[in-house]
């Protein structure tokens, strides 16, 4: 289903600035993905620290909490199609700002590898929800503090992806990070970029095992986990 949002309306929202195609927030004066290398980053943190593409099987779920610009699912589809592996990749995200379907493109076209898929997708960049041969996505507009806990899923994997806690600390919560664990298959995991100490204890609390460990570039650390 198409967004009922413009892109003059999500320009408007996000109050974007540029520095070459890494979009910045103005809203929380946070670039959308690593100005090293995004790509890069992705696959250390989220695919790397929740054990992908090796835990991938028919209907497994990813859900994320800060979609951006797209880098992440688009990541995570090409790995998914690169194992082989056949049946439906589920991927849900849960964004309250959502960008401008013209602005992901442009971000996008920062990674040539990931050109074909940008191809591919294009239609649907933007979009609430939308499904191919092998995804299945949805994304949930709104304060996920107020939408996640009346979701109906379970992940397998998540993406913590919000920007930085110290600028939108809404998003790292005590209540956000159970209301995770509350939805999350035994024995799934989570990764995230950062390893602020609040975080990871809001999240050990949760009930995750929760374990720091090298981050991606000039972060030192980052954090991951499993579900206990």
């Amino acid at each position: 289903m198409p967004s009922d949002l413009t892109d003059q309306d999500t320009d408007h929202q996000n109050g974007l600035d540029w520095r070459g195609a890494i979009p910045i927030a103005r809203r929380f004066d946070d670039p959308y993905f690593s100005l090293e290398n995004g790509l890069a980053e992705t696959e250390h943190v989220f695919l790397h620290g929740n054990d992908l593409p090796t835990r991938f099987e028919d209907g497994f779920c990813v859900a994320e909490l800060g979609f951006g610009t797209g880098l992440n699912l688009l990541t995570t589809l090409k790995a998914w199609r690169e194992t082989g592996i056949s049946g439906t990749l589920r991927y849900t995200s849960f964004e309250a700002f959502p960008m401008a379907g013209k602005d992901m493109q442009t971000a996008l076209s920062a990674f040539p590898t990931l050109a074909p898929l940008v191809e591919e997708l294009t239609h649907h960049l933007g979009a609430r929800s939308f499904a191919t041969e092998d995804l299945i996505f949805e994304m949930i507009t709104g304060d996920a503090r107020d939408t996640l806990p009346n979701w109906e899923g379970a992940a397998h994997a998540w993406y913590l992806d919000g920007f930085s806690p110290a600028k939108n600390p809404e998003l790292w919560g005590e209540a956000l990070m159970q209301s995770v664990a509350d939805h999350t298959q035994p024995d799934g995991t989570f990764a995230t970029y950062t390893a602020a100490g609040h975080v990871r204890r809001g999240l050990s609390q949760a009930g995750f095992r929760v374990e720091r460990v090298p981050g991606y570039g000039r972060k030192r650390h980052m954090t991951k986990g499993t579900l206990l």
